[in-house]
């Protein structure tokens, strides 16, 4: 059983918190708590203004987010590590060897599709971004809780 899951991107602006607040609605009537972190965090930085526009913009309220650096502790309390690219596996799994085989990349159930950072890229990445994890919080939803 799943009852905390932590999503990992780089700077835990755009993408982690993105797929926080995506996967945690899709997850709204179980008790599944889900986070976000970066392994190079903006430590109390807001989320990223254009990933909160698109957030909004699909009826999300706006988040109260403040970008948090991931710790070996974070990694230790989930019981599931969600990240947006291969090589996130790899930070996280140096960070923290035991986590080995409760990391995967949160587009896994799209034939292990990597989401690219939108970071200073416009707002068209940004929406693909969005996209991208929208369909793959739906698709980790319906496999945590049926």
């Amino acid at each position: 059983m799943f009852n905390r899951i932590l999503i990992v991107c780089v700077g835990n602006i755009c993408r982690s918190p993105t797929a926080e607040k995506l996967l945690s609605a899709a997850l709204a009537s179980s008790d599944i708590e889900v986070s976000s972190a970066g392994l190079a965090a903006l430590p109390g930085h807001p989320l990223e203004p254009i990933a909160s526009q698109l957030l909004q913009e699909h009826g999300h309220t706006p988040l109260a987010h403040k970008a948090r650096q991931l710790t070996s502790e974070a990694v230790s309390d989930a019981d599931l590590v969600l990240v947006m690219e291969q090589r996130h596996i790899e930070g996280v799994l140096n960070l923290a060897p035991e986590a080995r085989g409760k990391v995967f990349l949160l587009g896994k159930w799209q034939q292990n599709r990597e989401i690219k950072d939108p970071y200073r890229q416009g707002k068209p990445a940004f929406v693909h971004a969005y996209a991208l994890i929208e369909q793959a919080a739906e698709a980790w939803a319906q496999r945590l809780v049926g």
